[in-house]
């Protein structure tokens, strides 16, 4: 992927947190990244080369295209790249060697749960919550519990039985009133699953009530003047407003489903895919659709879940959707309003929402982007009332001087530029002395009757260079032709810029500062320097012409030679047969006297 390749999709690109993917020629992921601005760090890849560490330059080398995915915050994106890369292993990503997976929090599935951090989540009917970027934040978070709500942390059985029947004792958790001992009956199950209750709302991040018991304690501190112990309060307050108790991107609750989501508008759809396998995204992908008739959202959605679900092999049992469908196939239908699918569907929607965005600005900056050459024709077409714009403008011109070596030039403007490989030079041929007027309508009949007949495009405007008389002239090959309905043709006079149309005695006076007048004057000046330049050749090539090159069987070759020994014509004629048959032969000797009417040796 080259540089001039990005930067045609770089006023596209999001600001925001997400992950992007560069793909090779055969669509392979070769890398996967995250980005805390996907705009700054993408643009990294196509800037000064310099710096870059080699293996980076060879993986931009080797990328055909990228792709993104946008998301909420950093630490979404940090755990998004830590599932793709663990799922598709791209070539010139890190391989992780040792498998370690982002830490969790569990509240284990029994009588008085306890609450632990772990790596491995177990399906056993225990409630996970993260993952968790930062192993320190979580630690803090578990130590809040715990101040908070005190809870046990051995692995006893803590059945009723056992409880009744006295095997258990306090340990040294319960002395320092870090556990209510439920182990010996000292705290109900009820008054446990309440605290519990609470942790959860905590893992949640529902963290009003808990956000007040902390500002609580805060003040209480710092009125009392104990400031080492109000800076702690402070820091468990920080803690809560930083922490996000869940991922969008990965959690562990939710099993197997797939994530659509639509906006669109008159003309264009967006369907944005997200593939939740085993609780975490391993594919995101958003489709573009065409819209060519009034098709209504959900007709388009479930066509796009189906392309969708079948290009990417889904057999997901679970649909989460932002409206209720009926989806052919035994499949649920989930349009969540609350919680973790929720978070889900908005991150899907934040991702179409984007394309859409994009889109819109890529078909305003179409807009305002008119190039100078399209804002110059589509002058030049409102100046001549013409019904197409006239991208391709031919333009003639003829040359002579008192009536010698008559040329005319076609010269060829394309999109407003000279097409100089399209430049034609003609001779006059079929006109004898200075005729100008015949001579335009010989040129025009000879180039457009060749394009015809090579069945070559017509231009849509023909300048010809001169008022009413050339005009005149020319339109006798266009009518000739049978082309008149086919090409506008104009003439264009010197002196004051007037612009005819044939039958109009009264010319047009376009405004002397309109980008149309200029182009016909580049055309018109183009013309008449590239006619002139034929006609100073020709004229170049009589003047360096001698009497020697009319005397027949006397090659320029000979002409040459002679006039290099002798110097001139005057002095090869002065030569006489003996000396002329010493250089050049007997035979051509006798022609150049003869041409002289001088003696030989053989008279």
């Amino acid at each position: 992927m080259t540089t001039d390749d990005y930067k045609k999709l770089a006023d596209g690109l999001p600001r925001g947190p997400g992950v992007y993917q560069f793909h090779d020629a055969d669509d392979t992921i070769i890398y996967i990244g995250k980005a805390k601005n996907l705009k700054s760090r993408l643009s990294s890849y196509f800037g000064s080369k310099k710096h870059q560490a080699y293996k980076t330059r060879t993986m931009v080398k080797n990328a055909a295209r990228f792709q993104y995915t946008i998301v909420d915050t950093e630490s979404d994106a940090l755990l998004l790249e830590n599932t793709l890369i663990k799922k598709f292993q791209p070539r010139y990503n890190v391989m992780l060697k040792d498998g370690k997976s982002y830490t969790y929090v569990c509240v284990k599935k029994e009588r008085f749960p306890r609450v632990f951090f772990t790596r491995k989540v177990i399906r056993d009917g225990s409630d996970y919550f993260g993952p968790y970027t930062s192993k320190a934040r979580m630690k803090v978070i578990l130590e809040l519990i715990k101040t908070l709500f005190p809870l046990r942390s051995c692995s006893l059985h803590l059945s009723e039985k056992n409880i009744q029947a006295g095997k258990f004792k306090v340990c040294l958790e319960y002395h320092i009133e870090n556990c209510l001992g439920p182990c010996v009956g000292k705290e109900s199950e009820e008054e446990y699953d309440a605290k519990i209750a609470q942790v959860k709302n905590i893992l949640r991040g529902h963290f009003g009530p808990v956000k007040d018991h902390i500002k609580t304690h805060m003040r209480a501190h710092a009125e009392q003047l104990q400031f080492e112990q109000a800076e702690k309060w402070k820091v468990r307050l920080e803690a809560f407003e930083d922490y996000q108790s869940k991922s969008t991107v990965v959690n562990a609750r939710i099993s197997d489903v797939d994530v659509f989501s639509i906006a669109g508008d008159d003309k264009v759809a967006f369907i944005n895919y997200l593939k939740v396998v085993n609780g975490a995204i391993i594919n995101s992908f958003t489709q573009e659709l065409i819209k060519n008739l009034d098709d209504e959202d959900e007709d388009l959605l479930i066509y796009g879940i189906l392309h969708l679900r079948d290009k990417f092999n889904s057999i997901a049992p679970e649909l989460v959707l932002p409206m209720a469908l009926e989806v052919p196939g035994e499949l649920v239908i989930t349009v969540p309003q609350r919680g973790d699918k929720r978070k889900l569907l908005e991150l899907s929607q934040k991702n179409v929402n984007f394309f859409l965005k994009k889109k819109h600005a890529e078909s305003r900056n179409q807009m305002n982007r008119q190039t100078s050459a399209e804002r110059i024709l589509k002058t030049l077409q409102a100046d001549l009332n013409m019904s197409e714009v006239p991208l391709h403008i031919e333009c003639f011109d003829n040359s002579n001087i008192q009536g010698t070596n008559p040329t005319a030039s076609c010269v060829v403007f394309k999109n407003a530029k000279p097409s100089k490989k399209d430049y034609r030079h003609f001779k006059i041929k079929t006109v004898e002395g200075p005729d100008d007027f015949a001579s335009m309508t010989e040129i025009v009949k000879r180039r457009y009757s060749r394009l015809l007949r090579e069945k070559e495009p017509l231009p849509q405007l023909i300048v010809i260079d001169g008022g009413k008389g050339q005009l005149s002239a020319s339109m006798k090959s266009i009518y000739e032709l049978g082309i008149q309905d086919r090409v506008t043709v104009i003439g264009i006079a010197k002196k004051l810029e007037e612009i005819y149309f044939p039958g109009d005695p009264i010319p047009l006076h376009i405004n002397k500062k309109s980008e149309g007048l200029k182009l016909l004057q580049q055309a018109r000046n183009e013309a008449h320097r590239f006619a002139i330049t034929l006609h100073r050749n020709l004229r170049s090539k009589d003047f360096t012409r001698s009497v020697l090159d009319d005397i027949p069987g006397i090659g320029s070759t000979t002409v040459q030679k002679l006039l290099k020994h002798y110097g001139s014509t005057a002095r090869v004629r002065e030569a006489g047969f003996i000396e002329l048959k010493r250089q050049i032969g007997a035979d051509k000797a006798k022609r150049i006297c003869k041409f002289f009417e001088q003696e030989t040796e053989e008279d």
